[in-house]
């Protein structure tokens, strides 16, 4: 039912400068992947085979990673070498790829739209890369595909942080209908502390119906003068609902450089080392 997953990556990754003035911060390693494939290998794990991309300026790294590179591929061909690359050319196998520039930076919301000519009129996932999901029984997108197989509306991912950290995220406020999973009332965009409606933020998952085009086509400039993607969520709550979902598993921010390390070390010691 969901098919397509749409990365925004046109972001210039500024925090982790010098290193992003000539990478983009997607291709950042995590021990030996970078965040991108793994978002990639999330979405497959969750059905999804056609992948879109919004790139922006110096973004061509993501298009190459997930294509052949003959010159490399013939120097380590029949070598123990060769073995490193068969994870990227099974996602190769298993995806098709789509690509499509937001050419000014104006939002999330923003960015999503740039993709609505490759999505088309149907369902589709967003992952945003800097946050790396890990559950090892079901992946977080995969969690979420089948809450909307059952309920038929978009759904946001969401976990509790300190209150004095909201804000860094969209934070929503809901009624609790089932035992982790809320009808949205209410979502504010980087509230401070003493403004936000709860301590439960959304993360970078969504499974969103295609209708929210019109919807972000008809909303304002927000926070930062930015087109939000947290105000086209709450008019479509305030419609035909949205729900959050307080995932299993464990988020790491590898947006910050506190929670790329933390990603790294934690793949290294519990999956490399396993």
């Amino acid at each position: 039912m969901i098919t397509k997953c749409l990365f925004p990556v046109a972001g210039y990754g500024t925090r982790f400068l010098p290193a992003t003035k000539a990478v983009p911060k997607e291709m950042l390693p995590i021990v030996d992947k970078p965040l991108i494939q793994y978002g990639v290998e999330e979405a497959i794990d969750a059905g999804i085979s056609d992948i879109v991309f919004v790139t922006g300026r110096g973004k061509g790294a993501i298009e190459n990673h997930f294509d052949r590179n003959y010159e490399l591929e013939d120097q380590i061909n029949g070598t123990d070498k060769e073995d490193y690359l068969t994870g990227i050319r099974d996602v190769m196998a298993r995806c098709s790829f789509s690509y499509t520039r937001q050419i000014e930076m104006k939002g999330l919301g923003h960015a999503i739209l740039k993709g609505k000519p490759l999505i088309g009129n149907e369902p589709f996932a967003v992952i945003l890369a800097d946050d790396l999901c890990y559950d090892q029984d079901q992946a977080v997108l995969a969690q979420m595909v089948e809450l909307y197989k059952k309920h038929q509306c978009s759904i946001v991912a969401i976990e509790e942080v300190p209150m004095d950290q909201t804000q860094k995220y969209g934070v929503i406020a809901g009624d609790e209908i089932e035992d982790g999973l809320y009808k949205i009332t209410d979502m504010v965009e980087k509230p401070n502390p003493e403004d936000a409606p709860s301590n439960l933020a959304i993360i970078g998952r969504y499974l969103l119906t295609p209708d929210i085009f019109e919807i972000i086509e008809n909303t304002a400039p927000g926070k930062n003068n930015e087109i939000q993607i947290t105000d086209a969520l709450l008019t479509q709550a305030k419609g035909k609902g949205v729900l959050a979902y307080k995932f299993k598993g464990k988020r790491f921010d590898c947006g910050s450089m506190d929670g790329f390390v933390e990603a790294t070390n934690f793949y290294y010691d519990t999956v490399y080392k396993s």
